[in-house]
C-alpha cells in the first residue's frame, strides 16, 4: 500500500530489483550488496547514492580522478562525470535525455577515513537504458 499513497506528492521508500540484479551480473557481490529505492514525483532521471568500504585507502581527489579516467577511456559514452555546469550544482532534469548509463556527480562524492566512500551518480532511467539496448542490438547484428 505504501507505494500507491499519493505517489505524485510523496517520497516513497521501496525495494528495488536493481540491487538484487547486481549479484546476478557480478556473483562475487552476492550477499555483500543491497539497496533500496526512493520513489519521487519526477517524470524521469534517477540518482544512485552508493556507499562502500574499500580495501585500499584513497582520497576524494584520487576517487574522482579514477572516474574521470574511466569516463574518458574505456567507458567513454557509457560513464560520464560532471563538475556542474558553470560551477553550479546540477539537478535531475539536467540529465534528461543523456545517453550515458551513469554520470558521476564529482562534487558530491566523499571519502571518509580513507576507506569509506560515497559516490553519487545520475542517470536517465528511460533514455540511458534505451541507448544500451540499441548498442546491444547493433553488436548482435554486427556479429551475426
Amino acid at each position: 500500500m505504501r507505494r500507491s499513497r499519493a505517489a505524485g506528492q510523496n517520497i516513497i521508500p521501496t525495494t528495488t530489483g536493481a540491487a538484487k540484479a547486481v549479484a546476478l551480473v557480478i556473483p562475487e557481490l552476492k550477499g555483500k550488496f543491497d539497496g533500496y529505492s526512493l520513489r519521487v514525483p519526477t517524470p524521469t532521471v534517477s540518482i544512485v547514492d552508493f556507499v562502500a568500504n574499500i580495501e585500499k585507502p584513497t582520497t576524494k581527489e584520487e576517487l574522482n580522478a579514477a572516474f574521470v579516467e574511466a569516463a574518458n577511456g574505456p567507458l567513454k559514452g557509457i560513464l560520464g562525470v560532471t563538475h556542474g555546469d558553470y560551477n553550479e550544482p546540477l539537478v535531475s532534469m539536467d540529465f534528461k535525455g543523456d545517453p550515458r548509463s551513469s554520470i558521476v556527480d564529482l562534487p558530491t562524492n566523499m571519502v571518509m577515513d580513507g576507506t569509506l566512500i560515497k559516490v553519487v551518480t545520475w542517470y536517465d532511467n528511460e533514455w540511458g537504458y534505451s541507448c544500451r539496448t540499441s548498442d546491444l542490438a547493433a553488436l548482435m547484428a554486427k556479429n551475426l
